[in-house]
């Protein structure tokens, strides 16, 4: 499917701080706010650390994520999660893991979905499905995953539970968007975990926004998935970014700040929305990793995954950091057949049909 996005940003984070460009000091007291008490207070990914740590002292402790100095690239991991009806011992579920990345020089943005089911080393465990990592060693062990999976340094993690991205979309006031066909799926085992969508242009409220980037029951499976959560968040995006939702940005913030978690200091946040800022004038470069024509479908232990050669993986993620975009006029390709947003192909053509249904 091929889309057109004009204003997508590179994390949910990093759109909402974009406000304070536009309406100054009020704006710029409540981000340096938001970011403190969202870098600062406990989270399920913080208790969920902190319980690896007491069970089991000798565990493997994940590397430290680097220092970004603010000239070098900044990478951002984004993880989309389930922590409904969890307690301090358990680790939320990992639904959507994203990459977000901007570099400095070009003013070049990046927006990658990862497959959850992509076979890899997970540091201090036995190899796995990449979304295993989050529960394995909470976000630094997935941070260090997906660094080593795809060759680069990720400075800082953003987790948005489902109830915040609910929070999020209702208090935009709900998403105009499309949707592209007739969408249902009902799990009795857990009932909240229901989709029932019709296809067409309306107006999607905060449940059925996460319906439709949740679904992924077709013949293309979670391949469509991540494009569908690329499209919506280039959506929600664009309405963060309008002058009407920029001015309830205060409130906005207060009823999404105990959903979200990340690593990003207040210190920081000023210099990755300017970078952001800046970077609007380029359309960002998005892609599926790993592409169509570098992943396999395989069963190993008796479980679908996907597996890539890691060495090819990490040569076109290079490849697709030397792609800059100087107009927000261009249009996106084929994101599943390994097409870049400028709609150059990097790596041929289209490979597994997707046929799997995999949990």
């Amino acid at each position: 499917m091929t889309v057109r996005i004009r204003k997508i940003l590179l994390s949910v984070t990093i759109v909402i701080v974009l406000g304070l460009f536009v309406y100054g000091g009020y704006y710029v007291y409540s981000i340096i706010k938001f970011s403190n008490d969202i870098s600062d207070g406990e989270s399920p990914l913080d208790e969920y650390e902190q319980t690896i740590r007491e069970q089991n002292p000798d565990a493997y402790q994940p590397q430290e994520p680097p220092e970004w100095e603010g000239t070098e690239r900044v990478n951002i991991l984004l993880l989309g999660g389930d922590s409904r009806g969890l307690t301090k011992n358990e680790p939320p579920r990992s639904d959507t893991i994203m990459v977000a990345s901007i570099d400095p020089k070009t003013k070049q943005g990046y927006l990658f979905s990862i497959l959850r089911d992509t076979y890899t080393d997970i540091p201090g465990h036995y190899a796995n499905r990449i979304n295993a990592a989050l529960a394995l060693g909470s976000y630094k062990l997935a941070m260090e995953t997906v660094s080593n999976l795809l060759g680069i340094d990720i400075q800082y993690y953003v987790f948005v539970d489902f109830e915040g991205f609910i929070q999020l979309v209702d208090a935009l006031g709900g998403i105009e968007f499309e949707v592209e066909k007739d969408m249902y799926y009902y799990d009795p085992t857990d009932p909240e975990y229901k989709i029932d969508l019709k296809a067409g242009l309306q107006l999607l409220d905060g449940d059925k926004a996460l319906q439709y980037v949740r679904f992924r029951y077709d013949r293309m499976g979670d391949y469509t998935r991540t494009e569908r959560q690329r499209e919506l968040l280039s959506a929600l995006a664009s309405k963060l970014t309008a002058s009407t939702s920029l001015l309830n940005l205060p409130s906005t913030l207060r009823k999404i700040e105990p959903y979200i978690s990340t690593n990003i200091p207040a210190s920081k946040m000023l210099s990755l929305a300017r970078l952001a800022y800046e970077s609007m004038n380029n359309e960002p470069v998005t892609a599926q990793l790993p592409p169509m024509n570098l992943l396999h479908e395989e069963k190993i232990n008796g479980m679908d995954v996907i597996t890539v050669n890691k060495t090819a993986l990490q040569e076109y993620v290079q490849e697709l950091f030397n792609t800059v975009n100087e107009t927000p006029e261009s249009t996106a390709g084929d994101i599943g057949n390994g097409t870049a947003s400028n709609g150059s192909t990097s790596n041929g053509t289209s490979g597994s049909s997707g046929t799997n249904q995999r949990g």
